[in-house]
């Protein structure tokens, strides 16, 4: 568990072992309050953040260390002046942990070759793993337990939230339902519902369907995000809005799950477009409870991978 690119590479046990730790230092943060003395944390950005700067700053700080926001608009790694190999290798004898949020994936698999700390993803195009371990805390803390429950995901398919989710729910034996628009550009990639079917513990089932009510027929939790990503043009709006609006989280939808089933988004979101207000402000939605859990899971992540808990 030297990096954290993607759930992929981590096993069900590192899942576990994190999850554990993100509780106790929830439920006990002053226990935690000084195992990051001494240590620092660079922050890479290409992409721009709220709740990823905020949580990884906070818990940095939280834990007694220091954290470097470092803005790749304004680098000569940013400019194309500097080698991401020689970027990495030349930070990493000044700080302890590398996070980065970037637009390529490739770009962080070539940040964890080249570093001699541990590197976190915070997000890429292909990869939001943080972000799903926060999201797998949360359904444990609400239901209890993970293994067995059902996961309906709703909406854009072709995404970095997708892909973690389905490699999260795979590796804790949780059965995920994906309603999405038929056609590459909205759907999983083969190779990684190929991927997360390898990973799956305990029979967990992993689904593609192009029926919004078959997915969420019974299913615990309802999941949905953005229609319109970063990456996403702003003329495309009007088109995503026809493609996604079958897959609208609303309240005839949530109605098909189970009786006690939450609501997550994993923010931004916008109401009415991929739910509707009465579902994210209704008292099904758990999105605030996940976003908190950034916080908690991301200074798991940054204890484990120093060794330091």
């Amino acid at each position: 568990m030297k990096h954290l690119i993607t759930l992929a590479d981590w096993t069900s046990e590192d899942v576990e072992s994190v999850l554990e730790l993100a509780a106790k230092v929830k439920a006990k943060p002053g226990k935690y309050a000084g195992m990051m003395a001494g240590k620092t944390l660079l922050m890479v950005f290409e992409k721009p953040s709220l709740r990823t700067r905020v949580s990884f700053e906070t818990g940095m700080t939280q834990l007694g260390g220091h954290a470097i926001y470092y803005d790749m608009s304004t680098s000569p790694l940013g400019a194309g002046k500097e080698t991401i190999e020689d970027t990495v290798q030349t930070v990493s004898r000044y700080v302890d942990v590398i996070m980065a949020r970037l637009f390529e994936h490739d770009a962080a698999e070539r940040m964890a070759a080249s570093s001699s700390v541990p590197v976190i993803n915070a997000l890429t195009n292909y990869s939001h793993p943080c972000q799903i371990l926060a999201d797998l805390q949360t359904i444990k803390e609400m239901k209890g337990r993970l293994a067995g429950l059902k996961l309906a995901y709703l909406g854009d398919a072709n995404n970095n939230v997708t892909h973690s989710l389905m490699f999260g729910c795979a590796l804790t034996g949780m059965n995920i339902s994906i309603g999405c628009p038929v056609g590459a550009d909205y759907s999983p990639a083969q190779k990684v519902i190929e991927t997360a079917m390898s990973l799956a513990i305990k029979d967990a089932e992993v689904e593609v369907t192009h029926d919004a009510r078959q997915a969420a027929r019974d299913a615990d939790i309802v999941y949905t995000d953005s229609w319109m990503s970063y990456h996403i043009a702003a003329d495309k709006l009007e088109e995503r809005v026809r493609v996604f609006t079958p897959y609208q989280v609303n309240a005839d939808l949530m109605g098909l799950a189970a009786p006690d089933a939450i609501f997550m988004n994993c923010l931004p979101a916008v109401r009415g477009y991929e739910q509707t207000a009465d579902v994210i402000d209704g008292p099904q939605s758990v999105v605030f409870d996940e976003a908190e859990n950034r916080l908690h899971v991301q200074k798991a992540v940054m204890l484990r991978l120093l060794d330091l808990a």
